[in-house]
């Protein structure tokens, strides 16, 4: 799959193997693993996201040895079941991202860009597999401490701008940009992203938007993350008319139901 050529909006289902998610319905062990990956492509899902360490504001972080035991087992229990599957490893250890690949994982969802570990990159050129790059501001344990840019669409912009350099040096081609609602950015922040979302379309690259259930929806609404669903509808909607290609959920019946409403809406003339 050439995600460079993605001409549909398309739904990434995320799969938590860890105790700690901001949201608990998106954990998951290698038992649970086969039957919510089958939920979620017979919901529609494109790709099944496995990840093994928490990036919620304020998460420990834990070793390239525990996450790749935690995340392993559930690729390896999707892949088995569902072999046609696509399934990316969220990881920015290039250790792990390796071992997944082996185990069964397509592709690479990385929210350094490669910033937090140095052999990532060259990896992800030798694999040749597409390459979700993500933009943050410092670690998930304290990149809400007072997040500052001086104009934060062309912070992240200009800072796209230098990955996609260094991707090409790296022989990476096929590559996703995420601009990273909720890593290092105040709610402000996340909805001026939201708002001028078009304007990374100058990068030629499917863009992926990943909102669900983030503070930015409950905070604003003054509710919680598990009653966010709503929230998460409206802005995925708001992602996907402000040009996002890639819907990143815990939700994916939901977000098919938008994709699909979005999709009857642009075929009127």
């Amino acid at each position: 799959m050439k995600f460079h050529q993605l001409s549909y909006p398309a739904v990434m289902g995320i799969l938590n193997a860890t105790p700690d998610s901001f949201y608990s319905g998106s954990r998951i062990n290698s038992d649970q693993a086969q039957e919510m990956a089958g939920q979620m492509l017979e919901a529609g899902a494109l790709i099944i996201d496995i990840g093994g360490q928490s990036t919620r504001p304020g998460a420990t972080e834990i070793s390239a040895t525990e996450e790749a035991d935690r995340v392993l087992p559930v690729i390896e229990a999707v892949h088995s079941a569902f072999p046609d599957a696509f399934i990316s490893i969220d990881t920015w250890y290039a250790s792990v991202a390796k071992q997944a690949v082996q185990f069964g994982a397509s592709a690479i969802n990385d929210i350094s860009s490669g910033d937090d570990d140095p052999e990532m990159l060259p990896l992800v050129g030798q694999l040749s597999v597409p390459y979700f790059a993500m933009h943050k501001q410092g670690k998930p344990a304290t990149m809400q401490v007072n997040p500052s840019y001086t104009d934060v669409t062309n912070n992240v912009i200009d800072y796209f701008a230098q990955k996609q350099a260094q991707f090409k040096e790296h022989g990476i081609f096929d590559w996703v940009l995420d601009p990273g609602f909720g890593f290092g950015k105040t709610n402000e922040h996340n909805f001026q992203l939201l708002k001028n979302l078009k304007a990374f379309s100058i990068f030629n690259r499917p863009i992926l938007a990943g909102v669900s259930r983030k503070g930015m929806i409950w905070k604003t609404l003054g509710i919680t993350a598990g009653e966010a669903l709503n929230g998460t509808t409206a802005l995925n909607m708001a992602a996907l008319m402000n040009g996002a290609s890639i819907l990143r959920v815990h939700d994916v019946k939901e977000a098919m139901e938008c994709v699909r409403l979005y999709n009857a809406m642009n075929q009127i003339k």
